[in-house]
């Protein structure tokens, strides 16, 4: 464990993340200057704010002083700056003592790509973003390109799309045919509601009435069903879903219609031809791996084999932008199972490929049994995020967007490669923040993007049981919330 002892209540998100960005896995705790610190802990980091500079002391597990060091700031003059000081100055500290670096510097945000998008909007040149990044965050040169790279590919991809004038539309079905071992999303067993999904629809369909009504001056520009697996939803249950949005929206100029296929035991040939018939236009199938062992023990319970067949129909069914998601740095998987996916997958030709870092958070079974699998291994390194881009660079997919999670192996991130106008252009509006979605379902967010890029949201209940009763509720929410706020 760690313990931090700070002399104000200022910027203790920022200390706790970078902290845990170099000592993943480990317990931080923030204490404030009054508080007795009784607990043994590895290490202290003790933070002086004053007016004009910032103290860091590092102590050892006996109270000896391990480094010690400071920064000249004007404290209350420039909030980012003073930040930016600070985490400068314990990124120096911890790296020099641990002779380490991080691929993405003092950055610990999951859309680290907002700052060259805005950098290029002012009209600055990719060298001197470049330089910006390094300077300013210390992000290695490989993480410093890419995002440019991709800021580059989205802005181009915006460039006709006029998105403050529109939205996108999120709606959530949480359920799944089982909970994978590292999942965190507001989803459920499908076996345990089976009998409560159609009262989830009656629930959904009627905030789909309230949300389009809402929005009837607004065009449309997107349409992204996630979950939670869709397509645990009856072909019956999915054409009542599809048919209630064609009803209410005004589907005739939308960009994309995406619905995530998912698991592949989900997926059936009637499925899918509901989904043909309502005219989706992207859909996902995710394997995650194509190694055997690694499925069993994630808890998918489907296997390679059905992954493929689920792709291959999919394809004869007419689907001509198909996504995959893969997870680098499951329990157990090394280099050659990352690389035997990579060529499992590639064989398949998917139209688009998204890499994920495994995060594990606090909801996840890998985490609160964590002691059930302390002696798992998860691997994430360069080499591995490296070999997944020239696999994807091989197959004509390049990066599009890109986030990152707190807690992800090898303190990486989520890369989205696609082939040239196959990108998911929703996926790019969700990490820009540069359009309002309307997100209906349970544990939905609604963002709404307003002037001076403030943006606000309102919240849906996470738990299935309670969406369906305080439906309502759900409605008044958003309704008080237009009305605060605008769209």
């Amino acid at each position: 464990m760690i313990a931090v002892l700070l002399n104000k209540q200022d910027f203790e998100y920022d200390v706790h993340s970078l902290i845990r960005a170099f000592y993943p896995g480990v317990d931080v705790h923030i204490f404030y200057e009054e508080t007795e610190i009784t607990e043994a802990y590895e290490k202290k980091f003790v933070i002086m704010y004053e007016q004009d500079r910032i103290e860091i002391t590092i102590l050892d597990e006996n109270g000896q002083k391990i480094a010690q060091d400071q920064v000249e700031v004007t404290y209350y003059a420039d909030r980012k700056e003073t930040k930016n000081h600070l985490k400068q100055l314990l990124y120096r500290m911890i790296s020099q003592m641990k002779q380490e670096t991080l691929p993405w510097g003092t950055l610990t945000g999951i859309r680290p790509t907002k700052i060259p998008m805005a950098m290029l909007e002012q009209g600055k040149k990719n060298s001197e973003i470049a330089q910006y990044m390094r300077d300013t965050y210390y992000t290695s040169k490989e993480k410093t390109a890419l995002s440019i790279a991709i800021a580059n590919k989205e802005r181009h991809i915006l460039q006709d799309l006029d998105y403050q004038k529109g939205y996108s539309l999120y709606v959530g079905i949480p359920f799944c045919p089982s909970i994978c071992l590292y999942c965190s999303f507001s989803s459920s067993p499908i076996s345990v509601w089976k009998d409560k999904v159609d009262a989830y629809l009656d629930a959904l369909c009627k905030e789909i009435e309230y949300g389009a009504k809402e929005y009837a001056d607004r065009k449309l520009d997107t349409v992204y069903i996630g979950g939670g697996t869709p397509t645990t939803l009856m072909p019956e249950q999915m054409d009542r879903l599809l048919s209630k949005l064609e009803e209410c929206f005004d589907m005739k100029h939308i960009l994309e219609y995406t619905v995530e296929a998912g698991r592949p035991d989900s997926i059936t040939r009637e499925k899918l031809q509901v989904l043909k018939d309502h005219h989706v236009s992207r859909i996902s199938i995710n394997p995650q791996t194509m190694n055997q062992k690694t499925l069993d023990l994630i808890g998918r319970r489907h296997t390679v084999e059905e992954t493929k067949a689920a792709f291959f129909m999919a394809r004869e069914m007419g689907f001509d932008n198909i996504n995959m998601d893969l997870i680098v740095g499951l329990p157990g998987e090394e280099k050659e199972d990352v690389e035997q996916t990579l060529k499992e997958v590639i064989r398949l030709d998917p139209d688009s490929i998204t890499v994920h870092s495994l995060a594990v958070k606090r909801a996840a079974r890998l985490s609160m049994f964590k002691d059930q699998y302390k002696e798992m291994t998860f691997t994430n390194n360069m080499e591995i995020m490296n070999m997944t881009a020239q696999y994807a660079a091989d197959a004509g997919m390049f990066p599009y967007y890109l986030y990152r999670q707190k807690n992800m192996a090898g303190n990486f991130e989520n890369v989205g490669y696609a082939k040239e106008g196959k990108e998911g252009i929703y996926n790019i509006l969700i990490m820009e923040e540069v359009q309002s979605i309307l997100a209906l379902g349970a544990g939905a967010s609604t963002k709404m993007v307003l002037a001076s890029d403030r943006i606000e949201r309102i919240e849906n209940v996470k738990d299935i049981k309670n969406y369906i009763e305080r439906i309502d509720e759900m409605i008044e929410r958003k309704r008080q919330g237009f009305m605060k706020y605008g769209k």
